[in-house]
């Protein structure tokens, strides 16, 4: 595992274990599911869809938070683009998220019926009760972050409790594991989705090309998703050729100060070249 992610992984095992101090996993399971009842994603017909990120900092470009003076209005911004997800940084360390974040997208865009997904480094399925009990309708869950069976008890959990799952690899090992668990889960009742991350967690580098040698690796069962990298129409019109069915997009749209055309330009260019 490299230096970030086991940065990550010990920082979130300690927030788990602090949080479960506050509140019992048995007293979050009482939560009344009615009223958080998870959003499920819909795919638009045209072939491509996004997932809008919202995160207030970034490693690898700092501060992101201070051309979002209000965030509700950044978060409407993505929906009213066009955006089927939005994504919610929530770790504190490194990208100042934290869960009201997440309770705050979710309230917001309840009205535009978008489901909010809780991003962050995952390690217990307490957390995905956790996510759930914020608002959210899904969770971004690491492949290479926990072994393998606390990975299928955090999948279960998810689909317990009717929440989507992001599954986050990085190479061809994980793209391995997640073709082995894909066969595995066949026929479950469950919405997963299979990302690839490009990013180089060593020296926070973007490797584009990642998702062109990797994608005939990708397990065919679930939605392919285009992780970091994509931050242009062009880019998005690449992965969208490449067999992506989503693309997820952070940082270009948290410095965008046109929020709501960033993403409806970045779908367009997209769904443009699946049309041809």
């Amino acid at each position: 595992m490299s230096g970030l992610l086991s940065e990550m992984r010990q920082s979130s095992l300690a927030r788990v274990q602090a949080a479960k101090q506050r509140v019992s996993e048995a007293a979050l399971c009482t939560i009344d599911p009615g009223a958080v009842v998870p959003t499920r994603v819909k795919l638009s017909d045209e072939g491509f869809d996004l997932i809008a990120e919202f995160k207030l900092r970034s490693p690898s470009c700092g501060d992101l938070a201070s051309g979002t003076p209000d965030p509700t209005a950044r978060l409407r911004a993505y929906a009213e683009g066009g955006a089927s997800i939005v994504s919610i940084l929530t770790e504190p360390t490194r990208f100042n998220g934290d869960l009201r974040d997440l309770r705050l997208a979710a309230d917001t865009l309840r009205q535009y019926d978008v489901p909010v997904m809780r991003k962050d480094f995952l390690v217990d399925p307490y957390q995905v009760l956790e996510a759930r009990a914020h608002g959210a309708s899904g969770v971004l869950l690491i492949l290479r972050m926990v072994p393998r069976q606390r990975l299928v008890e955090m999948l279960d959990c998810a689909a317990e409790y009717g929440l989507f799952v992001l599954l986050e690899a990085f190479d061809a090992q994980d793209l391995s594991l997640a073709t082995e668990l894909a066969a595995e889960r066949a026929g479950r009742e469950e919405q997963v989705f299979m990302g690839l991350n490009c990013r180089d967690l060593e020296s926070l580098a973007i490797d584009f090309q990642r998702f062109s040698l990797l994608r005939e690796k990708m397990p065919f069962q679930w939605p392919c998703v285009a992780e970091s990298g994509v931050q242009s129409p062009g880019d998005a019109l690449h992965v969208a050729a490449l067999g992506y069915r989503l693309a997820l997009v952070g940082t270009s749209l948290m410095q965008s100060d046109r929020p709501a055309q960033a993403v409806a330009e970045l779908l367009a260019a997209a769904r443009s070249g699946r049309a041809e």
